[in-house]
């Protein structure tokens, strides 16, 4: 299992749109997730900015399957009036430190 972080930036006004747009996440979008190998997707925002906390098998293969996925394209096009976009074409931020790794 993967863990990775990712940050995207929302359009300028759209905050309070975009959490009301995640209240209640399409069902059929969580389940394609799932059978792309997501098995949890944390979103957190600060402004405009989003920091997101996916858990996967393969982030690569899952983003693949997720592009070729009907649902996942009306999801991308329907989000895209809210996302400015993901920060560096949505690569996964560099890992620096976890407090529990660290243990004597």
């Amino acid at each position: 299992m993967t863990r990775l972080a990712l940050h995207s930036r929302l359009l300028p006004g759209t905050e309070e749109a975009y959490e009301r747009e995640h209240a209640r996440v399409w069902p059929e979008l969580i389940t394609v997730m799932n059978a792309a190998g997501i098995t949890d997707w944390s979103i957190w925002r600060s402004g405009r900015d989003l920091f997101h906390l996916v858990e996967c098998d393969d982030y690569e293969a899952a983003v693949a399957q997720l592009r070729q996925d009907p649902t996942d394209q009306r999801w991308q096009q329907h989000m895209a009036q809210f996302v400015e976009g993901f920060a560096d074409n949505g690569r996964p931020l560099n890992h620096v430190w976890t407090m529990t790794e660290q243990t004597d």
